[in-house]
């Protein structure tokens, strides 16, 4: 559907009872976070707060909660992107279907940016407390803005088709923040406004900055979206919105015309203070650290403005659809981008960055057998493309061992792999390189390591979705089970340091080597839970990428290192239990749970919702 802003949106949602009110006053003290989370999980409808405590606003929440309201509101514009995307991949397509080409058209109209002198924006002015000051785990260190568009332009070349539009975390209450004066701003690594931070910087300015919140939800999309460097977010804001993205100018700021409120402000030059600690994605808390901040102008909103907001966590959460979403607009446009690769998986389940999985061509020397050689090439490749370049594990294997396999089934990807690999020549380790700023699995923020697996060529084992009859294990292992064929989880001792942990991995990796049959059981990975980690692949695939780093917790039986190449003989060990400097998990407040609870029981807001 085609929204001129976030209020219609909302309206086409109640009529379709695709969204409910929720009159009686809720709390952004975690209160409206666990309903969301809750509604969320019962695969419920879009949830229109009109009552927030301390906030004059309405709130809106869930609005891409299930996968089918996600495609009723972009459709049809969701198709014409997608043509468009195609187009640039493959040029051809305009002539093999000229009604894709026709679609394409008509999303390139929209996607260039006008500048207008109305903006329904500029009605109000408020201040940053009056906002609904929603705060979503009990430990975050106050409350954020969390569906951010932060606008800035590039110091050396101010067109707005120069600008970056991001999603960046913003604290606004907590902290040393000057209460309505400052705000965080928390940008990771590899981030576009880093660029223009810098530039700023190196001129010695203040950089100016405009934090979007609402309007079209394709406004919101685009600045999530994974662009080309030098593609502006506004310009497919336009186009997925099937409106040209409308901005103004106040008071040297850049404004979005349609947006529900505009917070301008301006990055403090040189300075910092401590932003978080933030409930996060990965389903642990980010810590505290030291970030830029802005030194706020004004708050602008329009008359009916809505504040939306999400909640994230351990996925799935609704970001899980922003990512399918972007998957689904982006699918053609990989083999545009990185020759020679079919399809890429960042696991959602495993916190995205520390798990990628891709399938591509090995064609090289195609008369010796076919073992990795163009795919490391491959892997290097999708390690240099924007935020790709944060995945910390890289699994990649062969498309033309089987055609159809297919990345976003985890199971039957790791099942493949296992079958292929060589533990001796096939794992490449990246040590002490960049991670992703939200990782905690090392001591360091934004240092780790990464480690590619590549499996090409025939079968070199069957696995086995059993023990065989003389399994048995050392004394501080116990719980042993098998959550897919070759793939074993074991509870160890509870970690207390780097040098204990590399005894009893040995240990455990000599005494499993000489058992008969275990050749079929090429991974094992050690946990504080096994119980928990076998339950589902989901959580086989978070505990164990979320909880290791590639360099310090890797084992093997008869590990080698050959002109510094590791390798080792099968089984392959994952040391993937908690360590003392790992991030704390998300816990919702049992309280807030509690009365939630009574909302979903008759006569309350939520009675058969959840």
């Amino acid at each position: 559907m085609k929204f001129k802003s976030l209020k219609t949106c909302i309206d086409f949602l109640l009529m379709e009872k695709q969204a409910v009110r929720i009159r009686q006053e809720v709390n952004p003290e975690l209160e409206m976070a666990e309903i969301t989370r809750r509604v969320f999980e019962a695969n419920g409808p879009a949830l229109l707060f009109e009552n927030v405590k301390n906030s004059p606003f309405p709130a809106v929440s869930n609005l891409l909660g299930t996968w089918e309201r996600t495609q009723m509101i972009f459709e049809p514009e969701l198709e014409r992107v997608k043509a468009l995307v195609e187009l640039r991949s493959d040029p051809s397509q305009l002539f093999k279907s000229p009604k894709k080409g026709f679609q394409a058209l008509k999303a390139l109209i929209h996607a260039l940016p006008m500048k207008t002198g109305t903006a329904p924006v500029l009605a109000n002015r408020t201040r940053i407390e009056y906002l609904p000051m929603i705060k979503c785990w009990p430990k975050d260190g106050g409350a954020f803005v969390l569906l951010p568009q932060v606008f800035s332009r590039d110091p050396e070349n101010s067109s707005v088709l120069n600008s970056n539009l991001g999603m960046y975390r913003i604290q606004i209450s907590g902290g040393d923040y000057e209460k309505n004066c400052e705000v965080g701003l928390h940008y990771q690594i590899h981030r576009g406004i880093g660029n223009h931070h810098k530039k700023a910087l190196e001129q010695n300015k203040p950089l100016k900055v405009t934090i979007f919140i609402g309007g079209p939800l394709a406004h919101t999309l685009a600045a999530v979206m994974p662009l080309p460097e030098g593609l502006p977010e506004v310009a497919f804001a336009g186009a997925l919105s099937g409106r040209n993205f409308r901005y103004c100018l106040k008071n040297g700021f850049t404004l979005s015309a349609d947006a529900d409120f505009c917070i301008t402000g301006t990055i403090v030059p040189h300075k910092t203070k401590i932003e978080g600690p933030f409930g996060d994605h990965l389903g642990y808390y980010s810590n505290a650290h030291p970030y830029p901040y802005l030194k706020v102008e004004n708050v602008w909103h329009r008359k009916d403005a809505v504040y939306p907001f999400t909640v994230v966590g351990r996925t799935p959460q609704e970001d899980t659809n922003f990512g399918k979403l972007i998957h689904e607009i982006t699918r053609s446009a990989v083999q545009d981008t990185i020759p020679g690769v079919v399809a890429v998986n960042a696991v959602d389940d495993a916190g995205v960055h520390p798990l990628c999985l891709a399938v591509a061509h090995e064609r090289y020397v195609p008369y010796e057998p076919r073992a990795p050689r163009e795919l490391l090439t491959h892997a290097n490749a999708i390690l240099g493309t924007n935020q790709l370049s944060l995945a910390k594990y890289l699994f990649i294997c062969a498309y033309e061992d089987n055609p159809r396999l297919n990345v976003n089934d985890e199971k039957a990807f790791f099942i493949h792999l296992l079958e292929r690999i060589d533990f001796s020549s096939d794992l490449h380790f990246l040590t002490r390189t960049t991670m992703d700023t939200l990782d905690y699995s090392t001591r360091r923020i934004n240092q780790g390591s990464k480690l590619i697996m590549a499996a090409a060529g025939e079968k070199r084992r069957q696995l086995n979705s059993q023990f065989p009859g003389n399994f048995s294990l050392p004394n501080e292992f116990k719980n042993p089970k098998i959550l897919a064929p070759g793939m074993v989880v074991v509870e160890g001792p509870l970690f207390t340091s780097y040098d204990n942990a590399k005894g009893q991995m040995k240990k455990l990796a000599d005494h499993l080597y000489p058992q008969k049959g275990l050749e079929k059981l090429p991974l094992f990975v050690v946990v504080d839970d096994a119980g928990f980690t076998a339950a589902s692949f989901a959580n086989f695939l978070w505990v164990t990428f979320l909880r290791s780093n590639p360099s310090h917790d890797i084992y093997g039986a008869n590990e080698k290192i050959r002109f510094k190449h590791w390798g080792c003989n099968p089984p392959l060990i994952i040391d993937a239990r908690e360590k003392p400097f790992h991030a704390d998990q998300l816990i919702p407040d049992k309280k807030t749970a509690r009365k939630v609870d009574e909302m979903g029981k008759k006569g309350g807001e939520l009675f058969n919702i959840i």
